[in-house]
């Protein structure tokens, strides 16, 4: 069997490991209690958010917090609402590091909490209170045996004035670095916990002279290097982790250049984006380089190499599409998509040098209020050979059906606004070698039980 075909192998039976138990599973008789049965679901999968004084409206902490929102969690989690997770549990890949999604047993679980009157239990049973981080703790710091990050880099300062219009704040921050640093973790937050009430996202934007092909991006008219995605803050993403032995490297003389979406907040707020790094140990350098890159479905100009372009008429659900071509094998750490109030669903597949087309994932239910990046897990995350093309599609719904919609009689088109449309996905992918990317397959291989020969 060839290599090219076994990748195939690979990533179906990755995406068969990580599906989800069945409802059907083997359940006990008794009447699920808080202590005992919910307590522990809401701990792993909803005190994230559902803590006090963090983003959600309400505290699941407790029994007597939870039980007023009773009839309504159990609504919300059997719509698989809550918690926010909409890769489509019915195609590609379901094995991700960071999955927050309820397993039908536990919706069983919670549902049949609630229909027996959502009992408290005995309070024996309640576990050990999870121990959380403050809002504007540093939480990869700890991992590292740190109190912050090597180097924060903040953004200049923005006041957002009440009932103001939407803003996008764009300074340009010097980091500061005289040598080449190999990244191996960043953070990024607003400075206050109001902050988060005005900052709709957050994009720090990497720009510097590149000498890696596969990292470098195009001059802007003046020559200067046009700056590449490095790390993006949103409702439900803070951060990310590199895979051991990879990492993403910081030149001298380089900047971040700031793309920042302000929100009205109800009051005046003043606050700052706060971009925290950690930097492998000096002589410690990663074998593998990440890159992570946009990859459109849709563009301003209209149709390229990038994608097509947004023209969506009244009353319309319209298909958008983009490639994106690996001039060198890697591997797909992350996928998350990125649209507007209008954005239905997000595909990414691979079109495998042989023809052979893939569906990585699928976002079938994307939600404008939710920013997931979907991190596949160690032996999920798809190895692809290069000449492989990535192909993201986007659908917006321009409908009534659209709850989100704010108006479907209206032509949409792109642009930065939230009543505005664009349709890309953030896309992390490690580069390696041919001998490295042979590796790495039969570690895969070793790992799933696979016999892979040599490509002929």
């Amino acid at each position: 069997m060839s290599v090219v075909k076994s990748l195939g192998i690979l990533a179906a039976l990755a995406a068969l490991g990580g599906l989800t138990p069945s409802a059907a599973a083997a359940q006990s008789g008794a009447t699920p209690t808080f202590t005992k049965d919910v307590a522990p679901i809401f701990q792993n999968k909803c005190e994230a958010c559902h803590r006090p004084e963090s983003i959600a409206p309400m505290s699941l902490v407790t029994f007597e917090e939870s039980r007023p929102w009773a009839r309504s969690i159990k609504n919300r989690v059997g719509a698989r609402q809550m918690p926010p997770w909409h890769i489509d549990k019915t195609i590609g890949i379901q094995d991700f590091k960071n999955d927050r999604s309820l397993s039908d047993k536990e919706i069983d679980t919670i549902a049949k909490w609630v229909d027996a009157g959502a009992p408290k239990g005995d309070p024996k049973d309640l576990p050990a209170a999870k121990q959380w981080p403050s809002e504007q703790g540093w939480n990869f710091a700890k991992q590292f045996g740190q109190t912050e990050p090597d180097l924060i880099i903040k953004s200049l300062p923005w006041t957002q004035k009440a009932g103001a219009n939407d803003a996008w704040w764009k300074p340009v921050v010097e980091t500061g670095l005289t040598e080449a640093r190999w990244v191996r973790a960043i953070e990024i937050r607003p400075g206050a916990v109001k902050g988060r009430k005005i900052t709709h996202h957050a994009i720090a934007r990497l720009q510097q002279k590149e000498t890696d092909d596969l990292a470098a991006n195009p001059n802007d008219a003046a020559g200067n290097p046009l700056p590449g995605t490095f790390m993006e803050w949103a409702v439900g993403k803070q951060g990310e982790m590199m895979r051991p032995g990879s990492g993403k490297l910081m030149l001298p003389g380089s900047k971040i250049v700031w793309d920042i979406h302000y929100s009205n907040g109800g009051e005046d707020i003043t606050d700052q984006i706060e971009l925290g790094i950690y930097f492998y140990p000096k002589g410690q350098e990663p074998k593998f380089r990440q890159v992570l890159h946009l990859m459109g479905a849709t563009n301003a100009g209209g149709g390229s190499a990038l994608g097509s372009a947004v023209d969506i008429p009244p009353n319309t659900v319209k298909a958008t599409e983009g490639y994106f071509l690996m001039r060198e094998n890697g591997r797909v750490e992350s996928f998350q998509p990125h649209m507007h109030l209008r954005g239905k669903a997000m595909s990414m597949e691979a079109i495998l040098p042989n023809g052979q087309l893939q569906v990585l994932s699928h976002v079938s239910d994307f939600n404008f209020n939710w920013h997931n990046s979907y991190v596949y897990a160690d032996n999920a995350a798809p190895l692809l050979p290069k000449g492989t093309i990535l192909k993201i599609t986007g659908w917006h719904d321009n409908t009534t059906a659209n709850k989100a919609n704010p108006d479907p009689n209206v032509w949409v088109g792109y642009g930065d606004r939230t009543v505005d449309e664009m349709a890309h996905a953030w896309v992390n992918v490690t580069y390696m070698s041919d001998a490295d990317y042979r590796a790495e397959l039969a570690v895969r291989k070793q790992s799933l039980g696979l016999t892979i020969d040599k490509q002929q």
